[in-house]
């Protein structure tokens, strides 16, 4: 027996003790399971699972991890398809399925509009929970799986369509179980009082802003955050525009900033392409034409758009108000506004709960979980998904030249351009999906190498990702300057000196 899986057995063995039978799991089928992911990478099995069920769980396998000199990856509930699942970014990591056991709501707070949660709460568990409790509150739900985490989600940076649609800009008061096994908790959290009123209100609290160094990190474990929730308005009303041409783009970005940045919209805006709107109804009937070698004709692409009612590109939105009466004269502001490009197609909210991939955009705005983006999942065979994910400033140009360099890219490796591009105000992220079949190996060397370069290609016209698969981690961050890499390594030896928690994990060793 080497001196690591000696220190692994001794590990698991201290673990089993200290938090019961069936805490540990290293049964082969368990570990090929958490290895899996949808990427075009390999497999990477952990060494074993184990599964807390308090914060003083997690700190007593964060003690024992450097006890022994045991590399920990904790998940929460390991639905990140597409940047990684729930697979370590190594194998033999020991992951802590922080999700498992510890799935409680803590609270929700009518008044101040607010939830406390564990890593193991789902979307569609709070979803769940709001309903329950009389449906007055609302939550901000993501494109992944019901079943995703929202505490993972918001570290991660993710976001959603709403008002509150910034998930980690929402939370509010973190504990954080730090690498040497001491709670760290932010905000009017450090106070040392036995009576703390504003945790999870007041994110401004004297001192430094901690809350940031736990997002896209491994400098911790959280286990607790609390989020913000919108109060549920009495009705919810979307709007809907198709565009007919690729380059089209230009303008729908031009139109939809001013909006934007006077906040008329209260949403952000959803502008999907055909095969993005298309690609979640199933399986793409041209891939086996050119058995997966070339991207998806253009007349196939009209064919698609005109049997599912949708665009070349599809812009959606919506208002919040008393009562549609109330917003009617909103949504005609808007109608007029788009109108003026002369090329925008017009669907009403009630034509748009009869086709499919709009409805998606509804149930975004409302704030219900579903799985119809799920069906991404499908359009090749294979189960190959990965997510490319840059941003652009919400200028028309420069938008329209971003989408021509990547969907290029996209047909020299002989993938379907897949996209969505999220506009806010200033800034507009573009939610690349790369399907491609994962079973075969060509396919997922030219989903990797596409991936590449254009990650390369972005960088060069000064564009970078805000989330990104666990294969490109060390690659994006060799793409940032040397001193922002000096402090984040420093930052990791200072806290993690003993790097037990998620060695490489965002690029920090």
């Amino acid at each position: 027996m080497s001196v690591q899986q000696a220190n692994l057995a001794a590990f698991l063995a201290e673990i089993e003790g200290a938090l019961g039978t069936g805490s540990v799991n290293q049964a082969a089928e368990t570990l090929a399971r958490y290895g899996e992911h949808t990427l075009p990478g390999s497999d990477n099995p952990p060494s074993a699972v184990v599964y807390p069920a308090s914060t003083a769980d997690v700190q007593a396998v964060v003690r024992a991890a450097n006890s022994h000199r045991v590399s920990l990856y904790p998940i929460s509930t390991g639905n990140n398809i597409g940047l990684g699942s729930r697979s370590p970014n190594a194998a033999g990591r020991v992951v802590v399925d922080l999700g498992r056991k510890m799935n409680r709501i803590l609270e929700v707070n009518d008044t101040l509009a607010y939830a406390v949660i564990e890593p193991g709460v789902s979307y569609q568990a709070m979803y769940d929970e709001l309903v329950r409790l009389g449906n007055r509150l609302m939550l901000d739900v993501t494109s992944g799986p019901p079943q995703g985490g929202m505490l993972g989600n918001a570290l991660d940076k993710g976001a959603g369509y709403t008002p509150y649609f910034d998930h980690f800009g929402f939370s509010c008061g973190l504990e954080i179980v730090l690498p040497d096994g001491e709670i760290l908790r932010t905000g009017d959290g450090a106070l040392n009082s036995a009576n703390i009123s504003n945790w999870h209100t007041s994110k401004y609290s004297f001192g430094p802003i901690l809350d940031g160094l736990f997002a896209q990190s491994n400098y911790g474990i959280v286990t607790r955050m609390g989020i913000w929730l919108m109060p549920r308005p009495p009705v919810v009303r979307s709007f809907h525009f198709t565009f007919d041409e690729d380059d089209d783009l230009e303008q729908i970005v031009d139109l939809c900033r001013p909006l934007k940045l006077s906040n008329f919209v209260p949403t952000l805006f959803r502008v999907t392409n055909d095969l993005y709107s298309c690609g979640s109804e199933g399986e793409s009937t041209e891939y086996r034409k050119s058995n997966g070698k070339r991207s998806i004709s253009h007349e196939a692409r009209r064919a698609l758009r005109q049997k599912h009612g949708v665009g070349a590109w599809n812009v959606s939105g919506a208002f919040y108000g008393a009562s549609n009466a109330a917003i009617e004269p909103m949504i005609e502001r808007v109608r007029n506004h788009f109108g003026q490009s002369g090329k925008a197609r017009y669907i009403s909210h009630e034509e748009a709960s009869e086709i499919a991939p709009l409805q998606i955009a509804i149930n975004a705005f409302s704030g219900i979980p579903g799985v119809g983006e799920l069906g991404l999942l499908k359009w090749r065979p294979g189960g190959g998904n990965t997510w490319f994910l840059p941003g652009t400033p919400m200028i028309g140009k420069v938008a329209n030249e971003f989408q021509q360099l990547c969907r290029n890219i996209y047909a020299e490796h002989g993938l379907d351009y897949m996209v969505m591009n999220v506009c806010s105000a200033r800034f507009c992220r573009g939610l690349h999906v790369l399907s491609f079949n994962r079973e075969d190996e060509d396919e997922r060397s030219r989903a990797l190498g596409c991936y590449r370069k254009m990650a390369e290609e972005v960088a060069k016209r000064g564009v970078f990702v805000g989330r990104a698969p666990i294969d490109f981690h060390e690659f994006h961050m060799s793409q940032t300057i040397l001193p922002f890499q000096d402090v984040c390594a420093t930052i990791k030896r200072a806290l993690d000196p003993n790097g037990v928690i998620a060695p490489g994990r965002d690029g920090i060793p």
